[in-house]
């Protein structure tokens, strides 16, 4: 394993910087260049370090080491493949689902995922948090709408604002009095998790409200030692967690590794929430898998495992019409040409409502 030299302890932004850890090739340098000047690239030292630099295929680089791939758009994919800007009023909010709303503080990450869905949101020239103002106005909404339940905090990542802000806007959200579940989604407790200190997680609790966390991990190398104590200071201070993972081709396309990761959160009181299929985000063809490929692994998963380990396996249907679960009886052949693995396959896929939509999307 590739170890953090305490010099070297900051994040990795630039091909350069990759190069000279040995994380990339001086020859792809001229090409991760053109990657990074249109998407954002991040790489912490505890993810770096977890990164084996001997393996070309390793897991934990697929997912943050750009790749000339990224560049390359296939059919269907969009810059906003789950259809956040159709449901969103003011800025900041997605209103998708009539008791919960997504609230999108900030557009940085710790690290930044190379099949992200907001990949075209974050990094070079684009902003990085809510001004104070539309921040105001999405509280105005979120007053105005009593059917809101859950507030989910996204973005970027919500855990890269300091405690005292997250305080804050945690004290704001649990003023509302309709407002009882506050969610947060992220990346931190793996890819940073010396940020879950005592003081954060008292940001995180308050009067009025109950948090959950969600923690997003694609590997069981990734719940390091340091990751678990992380996930730890927040399950021993009351706050429940639950789990999201995207299906990856070369990283967790696996039962073995799967059942692995799934085992994992759950010996961490970290509950397996959702398996997402790979959003059709542009540049991200070479890692998704196919839906037939991930609904096998579920089968599997179901006779290996316990009820506890389970996962939903679910797709965003493009176009912002929500999740649905894939897994067995829910999908049907929208037409009877070609095999499982055929590009031209398409779906019928039935959403929240009961409407009928075809994935992947007519071009």
């Amino acid at each position: 394993m590739n170890r953090i030299d305490p010099k070297l302890a900051a994040t990795l932004r630039q091909p350069t910087e990759l190069v000279e850890r040995g994380l990339a090739k001086a020859t792809d340098l001229a090409d991760l260049e053109r990657v990074a000047a249109r998407y954002a690239v991040a790489v912490t030292p505890d993810i770096a370090g977890l990164i084996d630099t001997e393996n070309p295929d390793d897991p934990i680089a697929r997912q943050f080491i750009p790749s000339a791939l990224e560049l390359v758009s296939a059919s269907g994919e969009n810059a906003d493949p789950i259809g956040d800007d159709a449901h969103s009023p003011v800025p900041g909010i997605v209103h998708r689902y009539p008791d919960r709303v997504l609230f999108k503080l900030v557009h940085v990450c710790a690290v930044y995922c190379r099949f992200c869905f907001r990949r075209e949101m974050v990094g070079p020239g684009k902003a990085t948090a809510l001004s104070e103002a539309a921040y105001r106005d999405a509280l105005d909404y979120i007053r105005g709408h009593t059917e809101i339940w859950e507030v989910i905090l996204t973005g970027g990542d919500p855990l890269m604002l300091s405690p005292r802000r997250l305080a804050e806007i945690m004290t704001d959200l649990a003023a509302i009095d309709h407002v009882r579940i506050v969610r947060i989604h992220t990346r931190v407790p793996v890819a940073a998790p010396a940020r879950i200190d005592d003081e954060m997680v008292k940001a995180l609790r308050v009067d009025g409200a109950t948090t959950w966390v969600a923690v997003h991990a694609n590997h069981p190398r990734e719940l390091s030692g340091e990751a678990r104590l992380a996930c730890a200071r927040l399950a021993d201070a009351g706050i429940p967690l639950v789990s999201q993972t995207v299906l990856l081709r070369g990283v967790n396309d696996d039962a073995k590794v799967l059942e692995a990761l799934m085992r994992a959160f759950v010996e961490n009181r970290i509950k397996p929430y959702y398996l997402h299929h790979g959003d059709l985000a542009p540049g991200t063809a070479h890692l998704r898998t196919t839906i037939a490929h991930g609904q096998q692994l579920m089968r599997t998963l179901r006779g290996r495992v316990s009820g506890l380990c389970q996962p939903d396996y679910v797709l965003d249907i493009p176009g912002g019409h929500g999740k649905a679960p894939i897994g067995p009886n829910y999908l049907s052949h929208a037409n009877s040409q070609g095999s499982e693995l055929s590009s031209e396959t398409r779906y019928r896929i039935v959403d929240y409502c009961g409407d009928v939509h075809l994935y992947p999307p007519k071009p």
